[in-house]
């Protein structure tokens, strides 16, 4: 089940269609998707999962060892979003990301966010299964085994 937040699909498409990059943020796991549409002849555009940082000057940083023949970017916009990964599928975000992508004509930069949009689905899978098996970060409400009282 999802989370029951309202998100602003207007706002998304809009921030998705008029920014150069865009991190988005998600309640389930701490990676970062990074969404960077600059392209040119040599790169594509990059969709890739990225730590988390702590400031904007490391993101800026970090941009620049990823994507080093690129300027700076006027600006990186932050997207939280409140919601399972798939559901960037289901409301068709994902499509939106994607059609901005094949614009570029780098049909390589496609398949890598299709991977990308894959390993994010497996990595929160895995986050779910850690929560369930009380892996380290959980702590388990209600025990399997009886415990003395």
């Amino acid at each position: 089940m999802d989370n029951d937040f309202n998100v602003d699909l207007e706002e998304i498409a809009s921030t998705i269609q008029t920014h150069e990059v865009v991190i988005v943020r998600f309640i389930t796991v701490g990676q970062r998707l990074l969404l960077d549409f600059r392209s040119s002849e040599i790169d594509g555009p990059a969709v890739r999962l990225v730590e988390p940082v702590r400031n904007v000057q490391e993101r800026y940083k970090s941009l620049r060892q990823l994507r080093p023949r690129f300027g700076d970017p006027e600006k990186i916009v932050a997207v939280f979003w409140p919601r399972f990964a798939r559901s960037l599928q289901e409301t068709g975000v994902w499509r939106q990301i994607a059609e901005r992508i094949i614009e570029t004509g780098h049909a390589e930069s496609v398949r890598e966010a299709a991977d990308v949009m894959a390993e994010l689905m497996d990595l929160e899978r895995e986050q779910q299964r850690a929560a369930i098996r009380g892996d380290e970060l959980f702590k388990t409400l209600w025990s399997a085994s009886p415990t003395r009282r």
